[in-house]
């Protein structure tokens, strides 16, 4: 672990980067879309070895580099497509057909590109001035950092867990709770912005589902940050921000935090599209085991194909219609109402939800041809499961934040 330290901190892009980075403003939705389209075939053919390295493989990230999906979500001013918040849905939901560690790379990764552009223009220039192509990991859990306000930013220390995508990356944006005195109760909710010579990376990511994401644990000790790079939490709640002057797209003018969920949705989205697909087209052509009757004349499975179905389809439009809501607002000029923050977390759980039942649902019908690692159905069911298990999907917890707003009960103000 390296010392504290003020001063700028430079780093060397790593090999995977392109030698001379790209501008991908002017690259419209539908081209981005194509682009991840476009790699599938190669994501398929690297799926095993993602999980395998517990990581992206570096071709694939050189790839995701090369096609722009990493900047879907960056400032127009450095080279980014700055794109609309569904972006995220639908990128991520193509690359997860086939892989959905990749696809939770880049959701995460992109959108860390859009949490700079609401720090202060000097930081975003700190990283994007050495080049628009850093990657940047994070970890949310607030309570596992700790740190109190010194001369010219902030001290602290912690233990992260699930930074997905740190291996790739050369920035940590650390959640941890802000103190006036070490016993006193949370005054603020931050993020310590921290170079990864400033951290240690902890190999404990084995995992059962979404394996190749790398999502390890991070650790440092009285480190101090400078006030440049460290932000409340509360800064992505839609107002105007200390990026807002040179970042105003009406991306920049969304509730980030409220909107945090749909960045990750599309990996959900893609699991089962990709499920459908693959076991959907092996019941055309399959007879039961048992029976040695076409799969495809059983009346049961029909049934079960339908409700698959329907829950994918409408899935993706509640996906569609949070993110779409929120650019109306946004372009509208008018800065979002906390019911419709709290509808935005609502829509998300419940669309997981649907996406995860339908995943289930054809295991089901894929039977014991699901269980072969040489098949894809295991994977796509391992990390559907493993995908639900974030917190920003769980029915109690964002289902609880709804229904405390719609009950009009006393809670504590969550953070969107």
């Amino acid at each position: 672990m390296k010392g504290q330290s003020t001063a700028r901190l430079e780093w060397t892009p790593s090999a995977t980067l392109p030698k001379a980075p790209t501008s991908f403003a002017g690259v419209g939705y539908s081209e981005m879309v194509e682009r991840a389209r476009r790699l599938v075939p190669k994501i398929a053919a690297r799926a095993e070895q993602c999980e395998q390295l517990r990581r992206l493989p570096d071709e694939t990230e050189r790839d995701l580099h090369e096609a722009g999906l990493f900047r879907i979500a960056q400032p127009a001013r450095v080279g980014g497509a700055d794109l609309d918040v569904g972006i995220f849905v639908d990128v991520c939901a193509e690359i997860a057909r086939v892989c959905p560690s990749t696809a939770w790379n880049i959701g995460n990764l992109a959108s860390h590109h859009w949490m700079l552009g609401y720090f202060p223009p000097e930081t975003q220039d700190e990283l994007w001035d050495v080049s628009p192509d850093v990657l940047i990991a994070t970890s949310l859990a607030f309570p596992a950092g700790r740190g109190r306000k010194v001369e010219g930013g902030y001290e602290v220390s912690g233990r992260w867990p699930l930074s997905s995508g740190v291996d790739n990356s050369d920035w940590n944006m650390l959640g941890f709770m802000l103190r006036e005195r070490e016993d006193g109760p949370p005054v603020d909710q931050r993020f310590a912005l921290l170079h990864r010579s400033q951290y240690e990376i902890i190999d404990n990511w084995h995992a059962v589902g979404l394996c190749g994401t790398g999502s390890k644990d991070v650790a440092t000790r009285a480190m101090f940050v400078p006030e440049r790079r460290s932000i409340s939490a509360w800064t992505f709640n839609g107002k105007p921000h200390a990026g807002s002057d040179v970042n105003p797209s009406p991306l920049f003018r969304l509730p980030l935090f409220s909107l945090g969920p749909y960045v990750l949705t599309g990996v959900m989205l893609g699991c089962a599209q990709g499920a459908y697909q693959t076991v959907v087209g092996a019941a055309r052509k399959r007879n039961a085991t048992t029976t040695g009757q076409p799969v495809n004349a059983n009346p049961t499975v029909q049934i079960k194909v339908a409700e698959a179905s329907a829950r994918i389809d409408n899935a993706e439009v509640i996906m569609r219609r949070a993110c779409e809501h929120a650019m109306e607002v946004a372009r509208a000029g008018r800065e979002p109402e906390h019911g419709d923050k709290v509808r935005y977390r609502r829509d998300a759980f419940f669309s997981i939800r649907l996406c995860l039942e339908a995943v289930d649902i054809l295991m089901g019908i894929a039977g014991s041809g699901g269980l072969y690692t040489t098949g894809i159905m295991q994977r796509l069911f391992r990390d559907a499961h493993a995908a639900n298990a974030h917190a920003m999907f769980s029915p109690d917890i964002q289902g609880a934040i709804f229904g405390q707003h719609a009950l009009g009960t006393a809670g504590p103000p969550p953070l969107m």
